[in-house]
């Protein structure tokens, strides 16, 4: 039985499992199916990235306070962050990596880093 190159048609020789003529062949048919997904990974990696450098510009010192239009100013996006993390009191940090904001009331926001990390 003969057996073609998933991505280029190419008659195979070889194993009989394989799948792909050469490396490129295999990386172009995978880059293929998963481009989609690999576009919005990127993008929203992009975003997180943007958010950590900008709440790392506007915090020097580990500490800082500021306001929503500063951050918006800056093309900080609110909807995007890594992980959350919860006080006992309650409070509700958001970090995009080890760089995080509380919201404080009054568009006012508390910029942390957590040194743990």
């Amino acid at each position: 039985m003969e057996r073609f190159c998933l991505e280029c048609g190419a008659k195979l020789v070889g194993r009989v499992d394989k799948k792909f003529c050469s490396d490129q062949c295999r990386n172009n048919y995978n880059n293929k199916l998963n481009r989609d997904e690999t576009a919005f990974v990127t993008k929203v990696n992009r975003i997180l990235r943007k958010n950590r450098r900008i709440l790392k510009e506007l915090n020097p010192n580990g500490k800082a306070k500021v306001t929503k239009d500063k951050l918006k100013l800056h093309g900080f996006e609110f909807k995007y962050f890594t992980n959350i993390y919860k006080t006992k009191e309650g409070k509700v940090y958001y970090f995009c990596y080890e760089y995080g904001y509380l919201p404080l009331g009054n568009d006012y926001f508390a910029l942390v880093k957590n040194k743990e990390i």
